[in-house]
């Protein structure tokens, strides 16, 4: 290894720098001696407990509120610490027929912390293995339960009857006999096409409702976080449930052209206007406004035309929400250039018309888009890659995006100021633009309906 050597303009005599050298030596092979010394006692404990045969006393929790209770029995996924005796030289740990990940520094002669796979066993022993390197085996009579199924999310919660959709999630367990099974809404049963621990391809059936989608196996009935047909938190959905739609300075069109997933839709782009792969502005053709407010003075907020989104959805608790929208683009209109900024501001950002004070007596910034290039926060979401452009091969799907990530600049950097409270969720608008992201000059045509924000 070559070392470097650094001279001072004042040298000092040759004793004082062999003092200083011998000074820094040492302490740096006190640090060797530190970590080899480390080393060591996970070295002695495995040395020392060698040909021995492990003996399990208890097991705890490792979470600090329950760390004093003992355990025969944990969930999938749980945090445990076995402790006992002559554990040091512990290579495998099994519980029933599935492998844990054993972290050699979580083992020592008395205490091995391992987490319990997340998966959920073909073979049930209720017995977890303790095996040495020398295939010395001790057996631990430990029950692991499998949760009720979670279900996360659906590839599509608009999908209409007969269609093949994913739904995503966790435990979908299915015993020969106490098979899975999938029920929609209105208590009607799915097809299931193909099972996998996290995801199923189910049919949705016809007859279906809005509503959670529920998902049962022998270890329970799991419900959908989501709904299928969701109108929660609905904010545009342009068929007239809200009345809301184009509010700003530019009209994107809304098509009903039979090609939509639950009647009329808006459309940024059209698959012949170029979009520049770098930095390009052009809000009259891949922007949606929509500006709470109205021309008249006081600036006033007329129910399904300029109503601020906050008064239709409550937007009290948005850090535990998030907005979503369904979305499809043709594979010949694919998108591979900037983000698309998905923007939420209070009036005094952006209005509907001019500047001044509402009917409430708040300052209202009135219409502009200036406030589109400050560092305020807003949501990026960029599915494309330089090497890949994206589209949905002319499906529509789900997009589901957290309202707390939204903490981006316009150029992908940190905002600035951040969304604080309900009332900043008064307008919102759809633009891609920037991001600071490089694509490539593409002609990309994007779908959107059902724009809403709902609850995790």
């Amino acid at each position: 290894m070559k070392s470097s050597k650094l001279v001072s303009k004042n040298q000092k005599p040759m004793k004082n720098n062999l003092k200083n050298n011998i000074r820094y030596s040492f302490v740096a092979l006190s640090g060797l001696l530190l970590a080899g010394g480390m080393m060591s006692c996970s070295e002695t404990d495995a040395d020392k407990d060698k040909g021995a045969t492990p003996v399990i006393k208890y097991a705890r929790m490792c979470d600090i509120e329950t760390a004093d209770s003992l355990v025969v029995s944990a969930s999938l996924g749980t945090r445990l610490a076995f402790v006992g005796d002559n554990l040091g030289d512990v290579q495998q740990i099994w519980f029933n027929d599935q492998k844990a990940k054993l972290n050699p520094t979580m083992v020592t002669s008395h205490t091995i912390i391992v987490d319990i796979p997340n998966v959920i066993p073909g073979e049930v022993t209720n017995k977890a293995r303790f095996i040495t390197s020398s295939g010395i085996t001790t057996e631990y009579p430990f029950n692991v339960s499998v949760p009720a199924p979670r279900v996360d999310a659906m590839s599509c919660e608009y999908a209409h009857a007969g269609s093949v959709v994913t739904l995503t999630g966790a435990y979908f367990a299915d015993d020969p006999n106490v098979p899975l099974t999938v029920t929609f809404p209105g208590n009607v049963p799915a097809e299931i096409r193909s099972i996998e621990q996290e995801t199923l391809q189910v049919v949705v059936p016809e007859g279906a409702e809005e509503g959670a989608i529920t998902v049962s196996s022998i270890y329970g009935d799991g419900l959908s976080s989501f709904h299928y047909l969701d109108t929660r938190g609905m904010m545009f959905d342009f068929d007239g449930l809200t009345g809301l739609g184009n509010h700003g300075w530019h009209n994107v069109p809304i098509e009903n052209d039979g090609t939509g997933i639950s009647g009329n839709y808006i459309r940024l782009g059209d698959g012949a206007t170029t979009l520049a792969g770098a930095d390009a502005w052009d809000d009259g053709n891949f922007s949606f406004e929509y500006w709470a407010g109205s021309w008249n003075t006081p600036t006033d907020y007329p129910e399904r035309e300029g109503v601020r989104l906050f008064d239709i959805v409550d937007f009290s608790d948005y850090n535990n929400m998030s907005l979503k929208f369904e979305l499809c683009i043709p594979e010949n209109a694919a998108w591979q250039s900037c983000a698309m900024q998905l923007i939420f501001a209070g009036t005094d950002k952006v209005s509907m018309g001019n500047a001044g004070t509402d009917i409430f007596g708040n300052t209202v910034a009135g219409a502009n888009n200036n406030y589109l290039q400050t560092t305020m926060a807003r949501g990026l979401w960029t599915p494309w890659t330089i090497n890949e452009a994206y589209h949905t091969g002319g499906e529509w799907i789900t997009v589901s995006l957290p309202i707390k990530d939204f903490v981006y600049a316009p150029d992908g950097s940190g905002a600035t100021s951040f969304l604080g409270s309900a009332s900043d969720f008064a307008s919102f608008q759809i633009f891609l633009w920037n991001g600071g992201v490089t694509g490539v000059d593409c002609t990309p045509m994007l779908k959107i309906d059902n724009i809403r924000a709902v609850k995790n």
